[in-house]
């Protein structure tokens, strides 16, 4: 079994927000193609990252997992790469743990 989580973000570069729409989207995909959703948006998470020796960049995000029997690689790498363009991100963490449900 595995769990994985996608971390996406609130706004664009320019701290305009994304619309809900969007968010809804994934929600019906993942919900639809994996038979449920845990979405954590109440309280967005803050990433951090390093863009240079004196400079840090702020992200607010929300993150959705699911729970898979199998992980199929080449789905999650074609939808991660969608929803950067529909995000308008380079980038979008998408990350996966081998779990054991008790």
């Amino acid at each position: 079994m595995h769990l994985i989580q996608i971390l996406l973000p609130l706004f664009y570069y320019e701290r305009k927000p994304l619309p809900s729409e969007d968010y809804r989207r994934v929600r019906e995909e993942l919900t639809d193609r994996f038979g449920g959703l845990t979405a954590y948006t109440r309280a967005p998470a803050e990433g951090l990252s390093k863009d240079g020796p004196h400079e840090t960049t702020r992200d607010e995000i929300v993150v959705y997992e699911v729970m898979a029997d199998e992980l199929d690689k080449d789905w999650w790498r074609t939808y991660r790469e969608s929803l950067e363009a529909r995000f308008h991100q380079e980038r979008i963490v998408v990350r996966a743990y081998a779990i054991q449900t008790l």
